[in-house]
């Protein structure tokens, strides 16, 4: 029987349209005995791209910096025939600059909290983006599934 993976991908805008709405990331990286470290993040998508903020001394930043491959997932659906996600590989880009941090923070806040995106950065979050990093990821390839579009014949 031929695959019908090509039949229920996600097309481009629907990832888009996913990855925008979507809450809880599952982020994967190669951590030091070779065994992905598996964590789940908030995530924020700027210019087309999912950034999300973790302190600079955190377990998957001494994994980026060490091999930057990287995998994320996002899914949904409780039921066989509403399952759908989304996975990225890719390459995780540490990006240490505070004021893009504290910005990526402040779209985090606003996204999962409702928080009002200030227009300037205030002196607060600048101290308190001094000690996170920014990790955007770049994709290498991605793969998705919406069991939806199998309708009903699986």
């Amino acid at each position: 029987m031929p695959s019908r993976r090509g039949s229920i991908a996600l097309t481009a805008e629907e990832q888009k349209q996913f990855l925008e709405s979507s809450h809880t990331l599952q982020v994967a990286s190669i951590g030091p005995k070779g065994y992905p470290h598996l964590v789940a993040m908030w995530y924020v998508v700027v210019d087309g791209m999912v950034h999300f903020t973790t302190f600079g001394k955190s377990q998957k930043v001494v994994n980026l910096r060490r091999n930057p491959k990287l995998t994320v997932m996002l899914e949904s659906g409780k039921l066989y025939a509403e399952l759908k996600g989304l996975v990225i590989e890719a390459e995780g880009e540490i990006l240490e600059d505070p004021p893009f941090t504290a910005k990526v923070m402040a779209l985090v806040g606003h996204k999962y909290n409702g928080i009002p995106v200030p227009t300037d950065t205030p002196e607060a979050a600048l101290k308190v983006a001094t000690k996170r990093v920014v990790i955007r990821v770049r994709p290498v390839e991605v793969y998705s599934w919406d069991h939806a579009k199998l309708g009903g014949a699986y």
